[in-house]
C-alpha cells in the first residue's frame, strides 16, 4: 500500500523552543530527526509556504510577501486567497504525477481557494450589504462547510487573529484535520497550527509566560501524532520562520511624508494614504518593507534615506533583488530589511486623532502593512470588556458598529520576523525527514517533502 503523509505546520517553532515544554514535538525529532531551514527572504507566511509548496523563490513563485502593491490597479492587497496568485507546480501536483490518483487536503494553509487540492479549507468571513462581518469558512467542496460545522461547531474566528487569538483556532484546525482524514483518507494532509504565532509577537520569544503557549500547541500537535500514527499515515512537522525579539518599529511612510512625498486626502476629517497620487510610499509587512517610487527620478535619494535610517539593515535595489530571488512585478522598486530588532509598521500619519477608522480595528486587508498591533486591545480603554461587550450586543440587534478598540501603540509588539536571524537557533524546522548537518534553505524543503511524500 502506498503511503500516506501528513505534514504539520507548527508556526514560528524552532530548534531554540522544542524541549522541556514540548516533549512530543521533542520525541517527533529524536524519532525522525531535525533539519534548520535557512528562511526563505522575506521570511513571511505566504511567502515561506509558498516556497515549500513550490520549491521556488519569490521571483518564481511571485508571493513577494504577505501583501503588495499592484501598480496596475494602484491599490494595495494583503492576504488575498486565490491559489491562482501563487505561480509554479506545486507539491501536491508533482505527486501526482509520480503517483496517479494521489489526493491532498489542504487545511487553512494560505491561498486555499480555487486550487487544485481535493479538499481545503480556509477562513473567509461573509460581508453582507449592510456592512456586517459575519465569521466563517470558506470549503472545497462547499458542502464541506455545513458539514464540518454541524459537526465540529463554528471556527473559532476571533481565536484565530485579533486580541482573542489563542489555541482554540489551532484546536479546531487539527479536529477539522481529524474530520477529513476520517471521511477521506488523503495521501497529503497539509495542517496549519498558528498558535505560537500569537504570543511570540505580543510577548517576544523571551518571555517565561511563552511556556505555557509551548506546552498548548505541543498537546495540539502531539494528538495529531498519535491520531496519524494510529492511522499508519506518516507525519512531518515544519515551521515558517522563527521570531526574534523587538525593541523598536519603524514608520517609513512618516519619514516619506515629512520628504514631502507622501500624498495624504482627508475623507471625513481623517486622513487616507493615497498609493497611486503618491511619490514614494512603503507597503510594511513584519521586518521586510517594499518601497514603491512613483517618480523615478528619485530613486537614489529615497535609497539614501532608507539606508540612513536608524533600524533598517539593508535595502535591495533591482540587483539586489535579483540576487535575492524578490526581483518580481509585485516587488517594490527598494525592498527593505530590518535589523533584528525591528521591524516595520505602516503607519503614516502624524497625528492620532486623524488616524483612519480601520487603524483602531481588526482589519487586515484594508491597511496599508501587517499590523501585529491587532493582537492587542487599547490598554487607554476604561472598561474594555464591557465596551466590547455593549458593541457586540448592538451587532446582534442589527446594528452597525465600529469594533474600534486596537490601539495605535507599535511599542506593544515584542517579537517579529521576516529577516534570517543570525542564529540559527531561530531558524525554522523541518521535522521527520531525517538529519542533516548543515541547514537547509528554504527552496529545498520542497524537494524532501516531495520524495517523502512519493516514496513507497
Amino acid at each position: 500500500m502506498a503511503s500516506r503523509t501528513a505534514i504539520l505546520n507548527v508556526v514560528g517553532l524552532t530548534p531554540r523552543l522544542i524541549g522541556p515544554h514540548t516533549p512530543r514535538l521533542q520525541q517527533a525529532v529524536q524519532a525522525g530527526g531535525l533539519i534548520r531551514v535557512k528562511p526563505v527572504l522575506p521570511a513571511v507566511t505566504c511567502t515561506a509556504q509558498s516556497t515549500y509548496l513550490t520549491g521556488l523563490t519569490p521571483a518564481g513563485h511571485g508571493a513577494v510577501a504577505n501583501g503588495w502593491y499592484d501598480r496596475e490597479l494602484a491599490e494595495h492587497h494583503f492576504w488575498k486567497q486565490s491559489n491562482h496568485v501563487v505561480h509554479g507546480e506545486k507539491l501536491w501536483e508533482k505527486c501526482r504525477r509520480v503517483r496517479p490518483g494521489f489526493t491532498c487536503a489542504k487545511l487553512f494553509w494560505w491561498y486555499n481557494m480555487y486550487s487544485t487540492a481535493d479538499w481545503s479549507i480556509t477562513p473567509r468571513p461573509m460581508y453582507p450589504a449592510d456592512g456586517r462581518k459575519v465569521f466563517d469558512v470558506y470549503t472545497h467542496p462547499l458542502a464541506i462547510r455545513d458539514e464540518i460545522k454541524r459537526e465540529l461547531g463554528p471556527f473559532p474566528f476571533p481565536a484565530f487573529w485579533g486580541p482573542t487569538a489563542g489555541i482554540a483556532s489551532s484546536e479546531w484546525i487539527a479536529r477539522s484535520a481529524e474530520w477529513i482524514e476520517e471521511r477521506h483518507r488523503p495521501d497529503l494532509s497539509l495542517v496549519y497550527l498558528p498558535h505560537l504565532d500569537y504570543n511570540l509577537q505580543r510577548l517576544g520569544p523571551d518571555d517565561p509566560r511563552l511556556a505555557e503557549d509551548c506546552r498548548a500547541i505541543d498537546r495540539v500537535a502531539g494528538g495529531l501524532l498519535d491520531f496519524y500514527a494510529q492511522r499508519n499515515v506518516r507525519t512531518v512537522v515544519l515551521s515558517e520562520y522563527g521570531i526574534t525579539t523587538v525593541r523598536r518599529s519603524i514608520a517609513l511612510n512618516r519619514i516619506f511624508r515629512a520628504k514631502g512625498w507622501i500624498t495624504v486626502k482627508d475623507e471625513l476629517g481623517l486622513e487616507l494614504l493615497d498609493c497611486g497620487a503618491s511619490k514614494v510610499f512603503a507597503i510594511a509587512d513584519h521586518q521586510v518593507a517594499h518601497v514603491y517610487v512613483n517618480d523615478p527620478g528619485l530613486l537614489s535619494e529615497v535609497r539614501a534615506v532608507l539606508e540612513a535610517t536608524d533600524g533598517v539593515a539593508r535595502v535591495l535595489d533591482a540587483a539586489g533583488q535579483r540576487a535575492a530571488g524578490l526581483d518580481h512585478r509585485r516587488s517594490g522598486d527598494l525592498v527593505a530589511f530590518s535589523a533584528e530588532d525591528a521591524w516595520f509598521t505602516y503607519y503614516y500619519w502624524d497625528d492620532d486623532r486623524k488616524a483612519p477608522d480601520f487603524a483602531r480595528c481588526v482589519d487586515i486587508h484594508r491597511k496599508y502593512g501587517y499590523d501585529p498591533v491587532e493582537l492587542f486591545v487599547d490598554p487607554a480603554l476604561t472598561l474594555p470588556k464591557l465596551k466590547i461587550l455593549g458593541k457586540l450586543l448592538r451587532k446582534k440587534l442589527g446594528l452597525r458598529i465600529l469594533m474600534d478598540v486596537i490601539p495605535l501603540d507599535a511599542s506593544l509588539v515584542k517579537g517579529s520576523h521576516g529577516t534570517c536571524p543570525k542564529d540559527s537557533a531561530e531558524w525554522p524546522v523541518l521535522i521527520g525527514v531525517g538529519k542533516a548537518d548543515e541547514p537547509i534553505a528554504a527552496t529545498a524543503v520542497h524537494d524532501r517533502l516531495l520524495t517523502f511524500c512519493t516514496e513507497p
